[in-house]
């Protein structure tokens, strides 16, 4: 009797054990994933970073800051080629006063005198223009405006001899205009050491040339600009 008692004795011990190793297992399982559980919660995280381009924390991630610079350097090379475009322009527009066909100033024009011989008149003065480095323009008023002084007395009349109308002035051409500063007989007249020439009667900027001699003036005259020296002879006819 008394073995029997301990044989039922042992049994339940030992049953006792498996069930506290069997609830010892299945608390384990569920505190620890499955590595196959791992992979799947860390794949599904890396898809949805993916798709933002943004990590959790905000901040943008190394593969989007990539493609923002390489966008950034397209755009600066487009930059570049414009910035080449308008540097073309620039050449065409070099310092040119600017447009073709504008009237000249006599602030455009470099202006010489000489004195040139010429028996039947006694000689006569000689005046050279060009235009400026870089201008082109016209003398669209055929006969300079030309005085010895400020009074009436000194204005020369034009004698509306030679002439083109209008003169082209630009790089080596050249525009002529002749002046007699006297065409009376006798003694009589004012001496000037320089002539006041413009091409226009209201020319902000006349030009003051100085005389290669003192030049005794009396009803002087000048002719019309033109390209030939040989029309530019002052006679009055």
């Amino acid at each position: 009797m008394r073995s029997r008692l301990v044989a039922r004795s042992a049994r339940l011990v030992l049953s006792a054990a498996a069930v506290a190793a069997l609830a010892a297992t299945t608390a384990c399982g569920s505190e620890e994933p499955t590595a196959t559980g791992d992979a799947a919660a860390l794949a599904g995280a890396t898809s949805a970073r993916g798709a933002s381009g943004t990590p959790s924390d905000g901040s943008p991630s190394k593969a989007a800051t990539g493609t923002a610079r390489e966008s950034s350097g397209s755009s600066g090379d487009k930059g570049g080629s414009s910035s080449g475009g308008s540097g073309t322009r620039s050449d065409s527009g070099n310092g040119d006063k600017a447009g073709y066909g504008q009237s000249c100033g006599t602030n455009d024009l470099d202006l010489t005198v000489t004195w040139q011989s010429e028996p039947e008149i006694d000689g006569y003065y000689l005046v050279t223009a060009k235009a400026k480095a870089g201008i082109t323009c016209y003398l669209d008023v055929n006969t300079p405006s030309v005085s010895f002084g400020s009074g009436a007395d000194g204005v020369a009349s034009p004698v509306g001899q030679g002439g083109e109308d209008p003169v082209k002035l630009t790089g080596s051409a050249v525009a002529y205009a002749g002046i007699d500063a006297k065409t009376t007989d006798g003694d009589g007249g004012t001496e000037f050491g320089s002539v006041i020439v413009a091409v226009t009667e209201d020319d902000p900027n006349p030009a003051e040339l100085e005389l290669p001699d003192t030049a005794t003036v009396d009803k002087p005259v000048v002719t019309n600009w033109s390209t030939r020296r040989d029309e530019t002879v002052p006679r009055i006819v």
